[in-house]
């Protein structure tokens, strides 16, 4: 997949169990991709804010910033994992709940981890940019996209005088390893989307996102004056 031969192949093959299909051993700790992709996470980070330096001199860190946060969200990391094929390999269990359309993007950032320490950090700062971003990515349609809904929102709310809350709550009935998030939005405490996530930080986003249909000032006016009515 990657083309080159690891020093460890046990490291990889760890990379590829999801936390639904853990290997429990005799002394009752589960086995699966968890703490690599931890380590992966840290590792894309950094190689992506080293490319975001090198292809932009010119920009400001606030532009690198968000560009940084799209190419390592969970969306464009499930994508690249598909790209690449890695997700014909990953091993779980489950169905398809909220949880498991991470599962690839989760198992990208266990498999870099995987070769960081097989490999060192040069090398798959390399192999990040050079055989996967340079070839799948598409930095001018990122740079154009628009995915931080909750900035837009709270912007938005600020500079209209409007006072905005995200109200979030862990699901602690759901599966342990399926963690489940709903958030609410609340515009001048009244509740006007909501959303639901594997973190909290997704739900905020899916709840923002259900606003932002509403988001021109002419929508935005609209729907706060139906706000207004409610509260009467």
């Amino acid at each position: 997949m990657f083309g080159f031969i690891p020093h460890n192949i046990e490291l990889y093959k760890l990379a590829l169990i999801h936390k639904s299909a853990s290997l429990v051993l005799e002394d009752g700790r589960s086995i699966n991709n968890e703490r690599l992709e931890y380590l992966g996470d840290a590792v894309i980070e950094a190689v992506t804010s080293d490319y975001i330096f090198i292809e932009y001199p010119d920009r400001d860190e606030g532009f690198m910033t968000k560009l940084r946060s799209k190419i390592v969200s969970r969306q464009s990391l499930n994508a690249l994992a598909v790209k690449i094929g890695l997700d014909t390999h990953v091993i779980s269990n489950g169905g398809a709940g909220i949880a498991q359309k991470h599962i690839h993007g989760d198992a990208f950032e266990a498999m870099m981890g995987a070769i960081y320490l097989d490999q060192g950090y040069e090398f798959v700062n390399r192999l990040l940019i050079n055989n996967i971003y340079y070839r799948y990515l598409d930095l001018e349609e990122l740079t154009e996209s628009e995915n931080d809904f909750k900035s837009r929102l709270i912007e938005w709310c600020q500079k209209n005088h409007h006072k905005v809350a995200f109200r979030t709550e862990h699901d602690k009935e759901y599966a342990a390893n399926h963690p489940v998030f709903y958030c609410k939005v609340l515009v001048d405490g009244m509740e006007i989307g909501h959303g639901v996530g594997e973190s909290k930080k997704e739900a905020e986003q899916h709840a923002a996102f259900s606003v932002s249909q509403y988001m021109t000032d002419e929508q935005c006016a609209s729907l706060l004056d139906r706000v207004d009515r409610l509260a009467r």
